[in-house]
């Protein structure tokens, strides 16, 4: 395995790859790597003749007073996982790398990036897009593989990716979690043993949404007011962000008693604690 820092040692290695005819794949992380990320790598490698994991935490998609300082990091860890998954490249830069001292360019998605948790998070999404473009542009990856775990950033990169003529595929992975349903994240590790317990509850109310529009309710006003209650209840809840059912192509909110097909997003992000932990599902009408 490969352990490359710079932007052109990069370049002149995926080059060589793709002159040789063989195929990328990328999955970007921030490091800290678990069972999710294994799964993307292990979709990359099926799928790829190469697999390049990504591991930056990029600090232009954190605001103030967010958690970029505390955000875990265990580089050796990620290695020691990286190689046993035969992985067989990793891009490890740093800040000044990706971004030189005087960066001006900046990528957003508009309408998109302010719903959901762009709305609670201004220009988060502007650092996400900016960061994987410059992925993209730097690697150069034929595929590119991102949890749907976080959905919004999905949707938000494919529509990136599709304005802006990048060429390569975007391919959405399925949400891991733990047994108790809990959706796998690094930001799990803040959780205290209660609060570990408690944060079930964001997809136990998703799931009770999706059981309720399966019954064939279509007054998404009192599904999520019931689903809000049921978030209050807990204990460990501090602060709800949003508790939305959208379109899951648009992410635009559907509205009541509308004449709905296809699909609904039910997607929230809630804190557990101080720890901010997001959570989705795609219902199939």
């Amino acid at each position: 395995m490969n352990i490359i820092k710079t932007k052109d040692e990069t370049r002149a290695a995926f080059a060589q790859l793709k002159s040789q005819g063989k195929t990328l794949g990328l999955v970007p992380t921030m490091g800290y790597l678990h069972e999710g990320h294994i799964s993307l790598i292990k979709k990359s490698r099926r799928e790829c003749d190469a697999t390049v994991v990504s591991i930056f935490v990029n600090p232009i998609q954190f605001g103030p007073g967010e958690d970029f300082e505390k955000y875990p990091r265990d580089t050796k860890r990620d290695i020691g996982i990286a190689e046993k998954e035969k992985v067989d490249f990793i891009f490890s830069p740093e800040a000044e790398e990706m971004y030189g001292k005087n960066n001006l360019a900046y990528v957003n998605v508009e309408k998109m990036d302010k719903v959901m948790c762009g709305k609670f998070r201004p220009d988060h999404f502007r650092g996400v897009c900016t960061v994987v473009l410059k992925l993209f542009n730097i690697i150069k990856p034929d595929r590119a593989y991102f949890g749907e775990k976080d959905f919004q950033q999905l949707i938000i990169i494919k529509k990136m990716v599709k304005d802006l003529d990048v060429d390569v595929k975007i391919i959405g992975c399925k949400t891991i979690r733990e047994t108790d349903g809990v959706a796998m994240s690094s930001r799990n590790k803040y959780l205290t043993e209660k609060e570990r317990m408690n944060a079930a509850v964001l997809y136990d109310t998703i799931l009770f949404a999706e059981k309720e529009i399966k019954k064939g309710l279509r007054d998404l006003a009192e599904i999520k007011k019931e689903c809000l209650d049921l978030l209050k209840a807990n204990e460990s809840v501090k602060n709800i962000d949003y508790f939305d059912l959208r379109d899951p192509e648009t992410l635009d909110e559907l509205q009541k008693n509308k004449n709905i097909t296809g699909s609904i997003l039910i997607a929230c992000a809630v804190y557990i604690g101080k720890t901010r932990l997001i959570d989705n599902k795609v219902v199939l009408l």
